[in-house]
Formats: C-alpha cells, sequence, structure tokens
C-alpha cells in the first residue's frame, strides 16, 4: 500500500528514507492535502527505469511486428549478435 505523508515530515529524513528502503516504493508528499511531491530510492527509480527501458523495447518490436508481420528465428538473431559484438 503507498506510503501518503505531510511535507511536514520531511524534517525526518531519516524516517523518510528508512520507508523507501523497507517498502521499495515510492513515499507521497502531500502539500495542503494535494499530492506535491514523490521520494523514493536509487533502486526503486533504477528499477522504474530499467522497467521502463523494457517497455519501450517491447512496444517498438510490437509495433516493427504489425508494420511488417515479419518474424525472425531466435537462433539466427542471436548468432547475427554474436558475430555482430563479440567478433
Amino acid at each position: 500500500m503507498p506510503q501518503i505523508r505531510p511535507i511536514t515530515d520531511l524534517r525526518n529524513t531519516n524516517e523518510i528514507s528508512e520507508i523507501c528502503h523497507a517498502q521499495k516504493e515510492p513515499v507521497f508528499i502531500t502539500k495542503n492535502g494535494y499530492g506535491d511531491l514523490v521520494v523514493m530510492s536509487i533502486e526503486t527509480y533504477e528499477e522504474m527505469l530499467e522497467n521502463r527501458a523494457l517497455d519501450v523495447s517491447i512496444f517498438e518490436a510490437e509495433a516493427e511486428y504489425a508494420a511488417n508481420q515479419t518474424l525472425h528465428d531466435a537462433r539466427s538473431a542471436l548468432a547475427l549478435l554474436r558475430r555482430k559484438h563479440l567478433g
């Protein structure tokens, strides 16, 4: 369940840091009852970036397939990548 905290709780940065690391999800900070900030651990942020990159790659692959209806053999594709990147 997401943590929602008032902005005054930012005075105790150690507590907020512990929450972020323990729960591995963002803490939402409100100001005057409205959403204002999101605080998260670096690990959580990096995981979000990795997931986004993966989602973008999947979207691009699906769009490429929709455009030309061509599938590539996995063995051939991996062999090509090995030759290209490993010599």
